[in-house]
């Protein structure tokens, strides 16, 4: 069964710094027409960044969509022409002010898949050394360093629940690379 949806037509309904609202007029597979609307996302990365004791590098910072505070893995979104990779050394070194001298890419998760296009490529970040952070003007964060069974736990317990940090701490617990 073919179940692609093919575009019959569109227009951006919104245009804003980081994203673009598109709605679209599309084909069904059974021959109807629908409405898609989709948040236009020009991608991010998300660190596991592990420190030598076991320990992991998380953040704590308050989140307007939600209007409150969360706890999650060093992140950010890809500038233009930026590979995924080095978003991920920018970002780190920017938000913590740590670098790592061992990376490897884990996964790819897509957070929201009915709404958005954003993809968010997951980073497992070693050999933590400790430089001097530059956060973006506006940007306001806590750096948190539990052990990482302690950061499992935020998870069981409901004190973690951003979808990128969740993945990626249970990816890294699951797959042990």
């Amino acid at each position: 069964m073919d179940l692609k949806e093919k575009r019959l037509q569109g227009e951006e309904v919104f245009a804003g710094r980081l994203l673009r609202v598109q709605r679209d007029v599309v084909r069904l597979p059974d021959g109807s027409e629908g409405v898609r609307e989709v948040i236009r996302h020009p991608g991010a990365v998300a660190i596991v960044a592990l420190f030598e004791d076991g320990r992991v590098l998380l953040e704590r910072q308050f989140r307007y969509p939600h209007g409150r505070e969360f706890i999650e893995l060093p992140a950010g979104k890809l500038e233009p022409g930026e590979p995924h990779a080095e978003t991920a050394r920018r970002e780190l070194l920017e938000e913590t002010g740590y670098v790592a001298s061992h990376w490897k890419r884990i996964a790819l998760i897509c957070p929201s898949i009915a709404y958005t296009d954003e993809k968010i490529e997951l980073y497992l970040a070693r050999g933590l050394e400790k430089r001097e952070a530059k956060l973006d003007d506006g940007e306001f964060l806590e750096i948190l360093t539990p052990t990482f069974g302690d950061a499992v736990a935020m998870i069981r317990d409901g004190r973690i629940t951003d979808a990128k940090t969740v993945a990626g701490l249970l990816w890294v617990h699951a797959f042990r690379p």
